[in-house]
């Protein structure tokens, strides 16, 4: 990880809700030591209010403020909702949510973890940064007694109650699906797959589910990194859809790259349309985007309800009832539907 990456993830942040590495660390050890919190305390964000919650179920034991912990950058404009949610779910439950994103510091983020079980959360709500981050992790806090749930990222392989997000690996399958289905891609074909972070467990999974379709069909697909910087990354796409003039349609795996469609469409002198695309619509850039016809389809994840419904599962295993399913969110929206999403992303 470069000094600006690591630099950007231990900065603390102008949202009042959002916690940096240090000062999350620092909330850990008072919740530890004291009861959950009753109201804000200056500098270490979060939203306090008094807990209701009743009769502890037998395997949830925490009692201090609940964590709500993203591999995602704060500026972000799908962690912007999502913050939202988890904050409007502090304020309907009556209960401190401590926030904190990691920007894919792995190592950040496995620390953040660490810190909320000593600090005996009431719940943990956590995405999954990297494909066998989680496992170890959520069984140390099982042990300790504090249920976890993941949103956004998820890995099936750790003993997560619950998951609060798109099955990655399904969303995949749908944006090939989608190219093939409209004819827009076929044998012997190439597809560009532009991502932030290469290796990310978003990236692993929606690969896995595009591969699915395409190799089948000998359509080949290509992971290209070009970061998650929004000059540089569009620099990065540009420059490889220059060096590859034959690339027939692009899946954009984060919400970043996808974004960066019609800036890159524009530097390239290409018309709306010149190849296919899909990819995520959790931004007003490629909202805008899909209303102009520079991307055929994007999917919406519902980041508010990932802020959210982690919160209000947790909080009914802490009440004592079940919650052991999965909230699916998810939706693919094209140019006939895409106002209906616009409203969340002014």
């Amino acid at each position: 990880m470069s000094e600006k990456t690591r630099a950007s993830a231990e900065e603390p942040t102008t949202n009042p809700f959002v916690l940096s590495r240090r000062a999350f660390l620092g909330a850990a050890g008072a919740a530890g030591a004291t009861a959950a919190a009753i109201s804000v305390v200056p500098g270490l964000g979060g939203v306090a209010a008094a807990s209701t919650r009743g009769a502890v179920h037998p395997n949830a034991t925490g009692s201090g403020p609940y964590y709500w912990i993203s591999h995602g950058a704060p500026g972000d404009q799908i962690w912007v909702i999502a913050l939202k949610g988890a904050k409007q779910a502090a304020s309907d439950l009556h209960v401190t949510v401590r926030t904190s994103m990691f920007n894919n510091d792995i190592p950040s983020q496995e620390e953040a973890i660490t810190a909320a079980i000593v600090a005996n959360a009431a719940g943990i709500a956590t995405t999954s940064p990297a494909p066998n981050t989680l496992p170890k992790l959520v069984q140390k806090a099982r042990n300790a007694g504090i249920p976890v749930v993941t949103f956004n990222a998820d890995d099936t392989t750790a003993d997560r109650i619950a998951f609060v997000g798109a099955d990655l690996t399904a969303v995949g399958t749908t944006w090939a699906q989608y190219l093939v289905d409209n004819k827009l891609v076929k044998a012997g074909d190439s597809v560009f797959l532009p991502v932030e972070v290469a290796g990310a467990s978003y990236q692993v999974l929606e690969t896995t589910g595009i591969n699915k379709v395409f190799q089948p069909l000998g359509i080949k697909a290509e992971v290209f990194q070009a970061g998650a910087d929004p000059a540089a990354s569009t620099a990065a796409m540009q420059s490889y859809l220059t060096a590859h003039p034959n690339t027939s349609a692009m899946i954009g795996l984060g919400d970043q790259v996808t974004s960066n469609t019609p800036t890159v469409f524009k530097a390239l002198g290409w018309a709306p349309g010149k190849i296919p695309v899909v990819g995520w619509g959790n931004t007003s850039d490629t909202a805008q985007g899909v209303k102009q016809g520079y991307i055929n389809a994007a999917g919406w994840q519902y980041p508010d309800s990932q802020g959210y419904q982690p919160i209000v599962l947790l909080k009914m295993v802490n009440d004592g009832l079940g919650a052991g399913y999965n909230v699916q969110t998810f939706l693919l929206y094209d140019k006939a539907t895409v106002a209906q999403y616009m409203q969340f992303l002014q």
